[in-house]
């Protein structure tokens, strides 16, 4: 108002200088968006085709590309000794093979970082300066949030995987038992749990078999693809029958009998631990109960007593 007021100029400069800004944001939003692939430069080439690909299958990272790039720099130097678990977080959760660790991370943590003035304004508004501080302290834990989201999504994943992996290894021995070789049983398998996470992964060594690695390389990559305890054994059993020779359709009808073992183990195990965490509540639902029944005659006693 002062400045409509009393400078025209000066409001005409404010509008000239928010007309530039909004025309430099939709140029750089146009650069960013366009099609166009990455040149190749002096990276190296698989470098460039993984960002490429990054680029066509997250908009969010294509968008913020050079922010994420320089904050993956940042965590390569604070987070080395937690990338290897993230990761491997990754690649159990079944997300796209060309995220690094510190980029995803980064991605994270530019989301939080994007949620930061909304914290700020709104903490800032109940708690005054003091706000500020919580602002930050949510902008951590959204990050952390967003970090657990991911280990949850891989450790779900594990789990739909061991769940279903059983009746995938019964279908393929029932069709290497009826003649099947091993890649048109695997081919068969995967069509039939198409959608499923173990369809995935085990597309995903068939794939790699069609490429030209063995059936030893396949597997392995899988293994180290997952690094799950009850996975690793099944592999390496698998593994171990293809150095000795023995049969597979016999290593994947064991595994597959050893897997249901293992899940009915887990559904006792659970069982019995569902007594001991149902004491505490048991034990308030009981004093509540006492308290509804002996309370109102507590109370009257009480109230008599004091009349008298």
């Amino acid at each position: 108002m002062l400045i409509a007021a009393g400078s025209p100029g000066l409001l005409m400069a404010a509008n000239i200088t928010i007309g530039l800004a909004v025309a430099i944001f939709v140029y750089w939003l146009y650069q960013v968006l366009r099609s166009e692939d990455l040149p190749q430069d002096k990276e190296w080439r698989y470098d460039v085709t993984r960002i490429n690909e990054l680029r066509r299958i997250d908009i969010f990272y294509r968008v913020f590309q050079p922010v994420i790039q320089l904050l993956a720099a940042f965590n390569r130097a604070a987070f080395r000794d937690a990338l290897p678990e993230i990761q491997r977080e990754i690649q159990a959760a079944g997300l796209p093979r060309f995220w690094l660790a510190e980029e995803y991370l980064a991605r994270a943590e530019l989301f939080a970082l994007g949620l930061t003035p909304l914290y700020g304004y709104f903490f800032f508004q109940a708690l005054g300066m003091a706000g500020l501080l919580a602002a930050a302290g949510m902008t951590i834990i959204t990050a952390y949030f967003l970090r657990r989201r991911l280990a949850a999504r891989a450790r779900w994943r594990l789990l739909m995987i061991k769940r279903r992996m059983p009746f995938l290894l019964d279908l393929l021995t029932l069709l290497m038992e009826a003649g099947a070789s091993f890649l048109n049983a695997l081919t068969q398998g995967v069509k039939e749990f198409h959608g499923h996470p173990v369809a995935e992964e085990f597309g995903r060594v068939l794939t790699d078999m069609n490429l030209g690695k063995t059936r030893y390389e396949a597997f392995s990559a899988m293994r180290d693809r997952l690094s799950d305890d009850e996975i690793t054994s099944i592999i390496g059993a698998i593994l171990q029958g293809e150095e000795l020779g023995t049969p597979l359709a016999h290593i994947f009808r064991t595994q597959a009998d050893l897997l249901r073992l293992k899940r009915t183990q887990r559904a006792e195990t659970v069982a019995g631990e569902a007594g001991v965490n149902m004491l505490l509540p048991g034990v308030l639902i009981m004093v509540a109960t006492v308290l509804i029944i002996i309370g109102p005659f507590l109370m009257n006693y009480l109230q008599f007593g004091l009349t008298m």
